[in-house]
């Protein structure tokens, strides 16, 4: 679908295979990004890994992301997850009421722990409100047609004393402090002998040979993962919470599978993953059922380029439809249904929200191996630890911002037993995370 206003060309793309025949196979034409005035140019986030361009510079960024990030990497930051899944555990037991406000901190400091290796302090809290005060601004910029700016770029010359000016100057303020701040950190630790494994360490302390500038393009690849990953783990994270309060019986099967895989005498872990398929449908299902981005993050046609008899200018945006991929009608199974089990039937298969939950083609995210970690291991323990259940009425409301998650609701969240809650404190008691 094309849409067209104030000279732009704006491509929907409502279909995966329109996706993949695009931005997979067509990947040198499609892997540009839009210009934005707003975050791009006045809020200086265009050197980010996120919105730069596709050229040098982003494949440099890409470098150091993948050697920190890939599958064999992230292994060492299991614990650090696990760790800081039972910190939401305990937060949950101490005051449940609060679940909102804990799993935006632990999703926060999740990020801080694997990125920057900074353990549970003063200084993993500053970072992490810090973090969280970049996203507030961040995270509008980010909305396409959020700002007048964006398609009348003449507006960047405005007074400085204008409102989005202002507001585009705290948001620059508050970039650079997450960019100095917390790897200033890791680098004390380091002269001290005290770092922690953590993607910045490990890049200044083995680098990859060609990649130059090393520690201005660390800082701005740190900083792209705690915002690409903090929004989208909260997101993910609410909705399971809400999902398992509106279809009990699918939290009691997910149980039925942690119990008989687990046990009853310890916690789970990354490593039960391949164990436990209910429970990896469920986390498929909530991503299905609720995409984080319900569209993702835009891309700019290089060249003219024809598909199915359509003629798609240069300098076109093309946006994925996330949302129509994930509601596509299906014979089988109502895509309106919470439906975990849509994921395993293989006589009926349901693409993987995986395929669009962490972008495409080239631009796919690096940090989506640690991503599915993260939510993964807060997704088990809270089957492991908590039964979840609605109080009251549910009507499921969600924010309009470019990473969507239910507005506040309210629900029980019932430790399933003492010997659980013993788990908790005995494993957190051992935490440095």
């Amino acid at each position: 679908m094309m849409l067209r206003g104030l000279g732009n060309k704006v491509l929907v793309l409502n279909s995966l295979q329109a996706v993949f025949d695009l931005l997979d196979k067509r990947s040198s034409k499609y892997s540009h990004r839009p210009d934005t005035i707003f975050g791009g140019e006045l809020m200086g986030m265009r050197d980010s890994m996120v919105f730069l361009p596709y050229a040098d510079e982003w494949r440099a960024h890409r470098k150091l992301a993948h050697a920190a990030l890939n599958p064999a990497q992230v292994k060492q930051y299991h614990t650090m997850q696990e760790d800081l899944a039972t910190s939401l555990a305990q937060c949950l037991i101490e005051s449940p009421e609060d679940f909102f406000e804990h799993v935006r901190m632990i999703s926060g400091r999740i990020i801080i722990a694997v990125t920057y290796g900074i353990p549970a302090s003063q200084a993993q809290t500053e970072c992490t409100l810090i973090g969280e005060r970049f996203l507030e601004i961040a995270g509008k910029a980010a909305i396409p047609g959020k700002y007048l700016c964006d398609f009348l770029p003449i507006l960047k010359y405005a007074p400085s004393w204008m409102s989005f000016r202002r507001e585009a100057a705290e948001g620059r303020r508050r970039m650079n402090e997450l960019l100095y701040t917390p790897v200033e950190q890791v680098k004390q630790d380091m002269e001290a002998g005290i770092s922690l494994p953590s993607l910045v360490r490990n890049l200044l302390m083995a680098p990859p040979d060609d990649v130059t500038d090393l520690e201005r393009r660390i800082k701005w690849v740190s900083g792209s993962m705690f915002a690409a990953g903090v929004e989208t783990t909260y997101a993910t994270t609410l909705s399971f919470i809400l999902a398992m309060a509106l279809y009990p019986e699918k939290q009691k099967l997910a149980q039925a599978e942690v119990d008989a895989v687990i046990g009853v005498d310890r916690l789970p872990t990354i490593y039960d993953r391949g164990s436990l398929p209910y429970v990896e449908a469920v986390i498929k299902e909530t991503m299905r059922w609720q995409p984080a981005l319900p569209l993702s993050v835009p891309r700019r046609v290089a060249e003219d380029d024809f598909y199915r008899d359509y003629f798609i200018p240069k300098d076109t945006v093309v946006m994925p439809n996330v949302w129509a991929i994930a509601y596509e009608p299906n014979s089988k199974y109502d895509p309106e249904a919470f439906l975990p089990e849509r994921f395993l039937d293989l006589t009926q298969p349901t693409a993987d929200p995986a395929l669009w939950a962490f972008g495409f083609g080239r631009r796919i995210c690096p940090g989506r191996h640690m991503g599915e970690n993260s939510v993964f291991i807060m997704i088990a323990t809270l089957l492991t630890v908590f039964d979840i259940s609605a109080d009251g009425e549910l009507k499921p409301e969600f924010t309009q911002h470019l990473v969507r998650n239910p507005e506040p609701f309210k629900c029980r969240i019932v430790p399933r037993s003492e010997a659980k809650v013993h788990f908790v404190e005995t494993r957190a008691a051992l935490s440095v995370a």
